[in-house]
């Protein structure tokens, strides 16, 4: 309790628990769903040995990189929020693991992504 200044009152600042951050948790849906998209274009890619199969791994792949991108940028926003320093009565936010997964996964599901449809360039050529 802290006593304000001049008066005789004070002020109790109630302990708020932390709160798992929202940014980090979607951070690893969208990774974990990234790298199943990859798994998607490697798929279409190798099975689907002609030119529409490149195609429709292109347009997967897309997706993939989409979901990724977006999956690496919550989880840095989800890190800027669990690090920011906030006021006692303020909630605190909490999830940097999950968030760091979010990032690798959206990282790798890009990269898996690109080297699916590189894959699948080179079967597809004759």
């Amino acid at each position: 309790m802290d006593a304000v200044p001049g008066t005789q009152f004070g002020v109790v600042y109630l302990d708020v628990p932390a709160v798992t951050s929202g940014l980090a948790v979607g951070a690893l849906v969208a990774g974990v769903v990234s790298i199943l998209v990859s798994l998607l274009v490697l798929c279409v890619g190798v099975t689907g040995a002609d030119w529409d199969g490149v195609w429709a791994a292109g347009a997967f792949t897309v997706l993939g990189a989409l979901s990724g991108a977006g999956a690496v940028g919550a989880g840095l926003l989800g890190l800027r929020q669990i690090h920011r320093p906030l006021p006692p009565p303020a909630v605190r936010f909490t999830g940097r693991g999950l968030a760091w997964a979010g990032v690798g996964c959206g990282g790798a599901g890009m990269l898996f992504s690109l080297a699916g449809l590189g894959l699948a360039l080179l079967v597809a050529l004759p």
